[in-house]
């Protein structure tokens, strides 16, 4: 999928007009802390992230967020940090192996700990 990317509500059911754009985190994040971002055209579908969502967010975001969506293997973590300018944190659910999926729980961790040698 490529955008423009809307807020959903109700459990992912309802889209609304509210574009996800520079002027919609700026505006939001006066009522917030940090930003969690549900990919939800990929969500638990292990197809891949959103590139250009996770680019917007990189390139937008006034303050912390994190990404969900689509994590399909080991190598998205790389992506997210890479194209996210390492302002973009990654969240994974059902591609992990303890949910499920493909992706190492304890790779992840190695991953993880690397990164924050």
């Amino acid at each position: 999928s490529t955008g423009p990317y809307y807020v959903v509500t109700d459990r992912w059911q309802t889209y609304t007009d509210v574009k996800v754009n520079k002027e919609t985190l700026e505006l939001l994040s006066g009522y917030c802390d940090e930003f969690l971002v549900h990919g939800v055209e990929n969500e638990g579908k292990r197809c891949g992230i959103l590139e250009d969502l996770v680019l917007l967010l990189g390139d937008y975001s006034p303050i912390p967020v994190t990404y969900a969506g689509g994590v399909k293997d080991i190598s998205d973590l790389e992506r997210v940090k890479e194209i996210g300018k390492g302002k973009v944190d990654l969240t994974i659910g059902s591609a992990l192996d303890c949910f499920g999926g493909n992706i190492s729980y304890d790779e992840v961790i190695e991953w993880h700990k690397k990164e924050n040698e």
